[in-house]
């Protein structure tokens, strides 16, 4: 079929064009956002989930939801190696510009400026990968201390009376927030934590890999209570279904029941690789209604594509080591796998592998779901791993 009309879009938190079975929680979120503007109690939220189950088009999606209900919005992606106040700052500092042009808002926006000065001040020595430009002067002991758990409270409290002022609420997006040393997460939460007690319309909504929930927990304790923590997993059947069916029937073309069991089997559920095998069966398929057989010849096509763009990109980021323990992993199946057994797997002792094990947590690559516990963060990476390190070459 015509390629210009596939209405399919797999990619890296590429809108799908229909986003189905995220409702509740988006109604969640904005029932959290329509609270925090009227000084009410409002949990914030950590999206967790594993690669590729959508968690970055949900978060866009509740973003835009928010701007179209006048929520200001700031929105961070956490790549490894960067620090929570070199994400931070310069976001904060175009919000708080925006926010100086509510006239009742502006001299505590201003205020929160001067704040911004002095936490970047203070907190550029140690923190050398800040890079903002500073509107005004500092003000003395306004977050200066040079205490990042400190300072932070304080300049998001500048950033709550702001934001209370212009009648509005203030809402921090994070992507990718399990790479946040867990130091600077500590920050974080305290800061929360201290607009919750101070009742200010400010509110985090975050996104990260499973881990997250557990990393937060040891920064912490409060954590728990402080965030709702939904978990993001495969679509629903239903939900599912309608991902596909309503692109299709937006185009003018159906899809044959048998074909679209085959779709929803071979991905089980999983929001990219549903968008990734339907854009290749519409590739594959000659006219409408797309059968069984289009899903058939359009496998090959559409696992090649899912090995390279989205498997091999976080496979080439191990070291040989590193690629061996995955594969010890895909070698017992789907997990998660007892750590001992993947030691007993790779003919190793369990302590000499912790350190790999440690290495791939870092990267995103595996989590713990329980101690002692190994799985992937990425769905089906076992049969990839089983596919570009085939039979026992890897041993």
């Amino acid at each position: 079929m015509d390629p210009v009309r596939n209405p399919f879009a797999p990619g890296a938190g590429t809108p799908p064009p229909e986003l189905a079975g995220r409702d509740g929680l988006r109604e969640t979120l904005r029932i959290s956002l329509a609270r925090a503007r009227l000084g009410r109690p409002a949990k914030s939220a950590m999206l967790v989930g594993l690669r590729g189950v959508g968690k970055t088009v949900l978060m866009a999606q509740v973003r835009r939801d928010a701007e179209a209900a006048g929520v200001h919005t700031i929105q961070i992606e956490a790549p490894e190696g960067r620090s929570l106040p070199a994400l931070l700052a310069p976001e904060l500092r175009q919000g708080l510009l925006r926010l100086s042009q509510f006239e009742q808002a502006k001299d505590l926006a201003v205020r929160a400026l001067r704040a911004l000065a002095g936490f970047v001040g203070k907190l550029k020595p140690t923190y050398k990968d800040i890079e903002v430009g500073i509107d005004y002067e500092a003000e003395a002991g306004l977050a200066d201390n040079g205490d990042l758990e400190h300072d932070l409270q304080a300049l998001m409290e500048q950033v709550g009376l702001a934001t209370k002022a212009a009648g509005t609420v203030f809402a921090i997006f994070i992507d990718e927030l399990q790479y946040v040393k867990e130091a600077q997460l500590a920050a974080l939460i305290t800061a929360m934590h201290r607009i919750e007690q101070r009742q200010l319309p400010v509110v985090l909504v975050g996104a990260g890999l499973p881990q997250l929930r557990g990393r937060m927990g040891n920064a912490k304790s409060y954590a728990e209570r402080l965030f709702d923590f939904p978990e993001i997993g495969a679509l629903a059947p239903a939900a599912a279904a309608r991902a596909i069916e309503k692109p299709l029937q937006a185009e003018g073309v159906e899809i044959t029941p048998e074909a679209l069991g085959q779709i929803l089997d071979v991905t089980r559920g999983y929001a990219y690789f549903l968008q990734a095998w339907a854009s290749h069966t519409w590739m594959a398929a000659k006219g409408s209604p797309i059968v069984v057989q289009d899903v058939h010849r359009a496998g090959t096509t559409a696992i090649a594509a899912m090995d390279e763009g989205f498997f091999r990109v976080r496979f080439d980021r191990c070291t040989p080591k590193e690629k061996k323990y995955l594969r010890a992993m895909a070698e017992l199946g789907e997990g998660p796998h007892r750590s001992g057994d993947i030691a007993q797997c790779m003919a190793e002792r369990v302590s000499s592998l912790a350190p790999t094990r440690n290495a791939l947590i870092g990267k995103g690559m595996i989590w713990s779901p329980n101690h002692g516990d190994t799985a992937f963060t990425v769905p089906m990476f076992d049969q990839f791993m089983k596919r570009i390190m085939p039979a026992d070459s890897w041993r």
